[in-house]
């Protein structure tokens, strides 16, 4: 029997994980009125010690590469700031509207990466970006009354704050940063800062909200070791268009849990940005390369 090929075992990863993601975001709507300080600290405590156990047998002898921390800390400080968003929009958007505005996090990693690490911004990819923002002011639908939109903003904020989480991420592991460290750093660091607000402003729940806060822990734990996985058996610009199966996965458990069904509007603006997301891969997976082959 013939084994899968790497490629299409990153591409079955990269769907599992946006699976478990668009299960995270059902699980955390389903927690229903709680803030989401408190449903971000029970998610990352479950992340936490997921990431703890399988950092254990790594941990003797382990050093953190000079010049990592601040960079780590940025990648935390961001990844907590756009979960926070991302969970806000959840609770004040149709599921697929919040997930689709935080997958507009790949087009700004790649504007973080051109600010930060100074990586090349080609034209194409540029205009991928303004696309794709054009379409998601369609699922924002910006009006003069800010609390009209606030979830929208809230949701858009989400996808840039995560943009420059994952900048910071790509810079991490091109020191030597280990992918589980970083998972163990940022859970811990997000725990941390919730815990305030946790012991201040604790809302007391039932035994349904606590078991959707930590069934939404091990959905987001399993979509982070699976996305990890994905792209250690393939390059992002292979596979990332595929993390886009999350709104198909968020639309199916929005209509079913709770008979959301997204505006005109809003498919549209998913239709602008799947489009820059399908340009922006076959974009990097052909005529990129047929450049670099015909340059060799």
């Amino acid at each position: 029997m013939r084994s899968i090929p790497s490629k299409y075992k990153a591409i079955l990863l990269i769907i599992a994980s946006a699976f478990c993601f668009a299960c995270m975001n059902a699980c955390v709507r389903a927690a229903g009125d709680l803030p989401a300080t408190q449903k971000s600290f029970f998610r990352n405590l479950v992340a936490l010690v997921v990431a703890f156990v399988m950092f254990l047998p790594e941990r003797k002898g382990f050093r953190l590469p000079k010049g990592t921390f601040l960079p780590l800390l940025a990648r935390a400080g961001f990844g907590t700031v756009g979960i926070l968003c991302n969970y806000y929009a959840i609770d004040h958007l149709v599921l697929s509207d919040a997930s689709m505005l935080n997958k507009m996090s790949p087009f700004f990693t790649i504007v973080f990466s051109w600010l930060i690490l100074k990586e090349k911004l080609r034209p194409v990819q540029g205009l991928a970006v303004l696309t794709a923002f054009a379409g998601s002011l369609l699922i924002v639908k910006p009006s003069l009354d800010f609390s009209d939109f606030k979830g929208s903003f809230a949701g858009l904020c989400g996808g840039i704050a995560a943009g420059a989480a994952y900048a910071m991420v790509r810079l991490l592991g091109t020191r030597g940063v280990k992918g589980k460290f970083i998972v163990l750093f940022f859970s811990g660091f997000s725990c941390l800062c919730m815990l305030p607000f946790l012991l201040f402003d604790f809302h007391p729940m039932t035994l349904w909200q606590l078991l959707a806060l930590l069934g939404a822990g091990v959905a987001g734990a399993g979509g982070q070791f699976t996305i990890t996985a994905a792209y250690c058996h393939a390059p992002a610009k292979e596979i990332s268009v595929y993390d886009y199966s999350q709104i198909i996965f968020a639309t199916a458990l929005g209509l079913v849990f709770f008979s959301e069904v997204p505006d005109g509007w809003s498919f549209l603006g998913y239709g602008i940005i799947l489009a820059a997301a399908v340009g922006m891969f076959y974009y990097n997976n052909f005529y990129l390369e047929r450049s670099s082959h015909k340059s060799q």
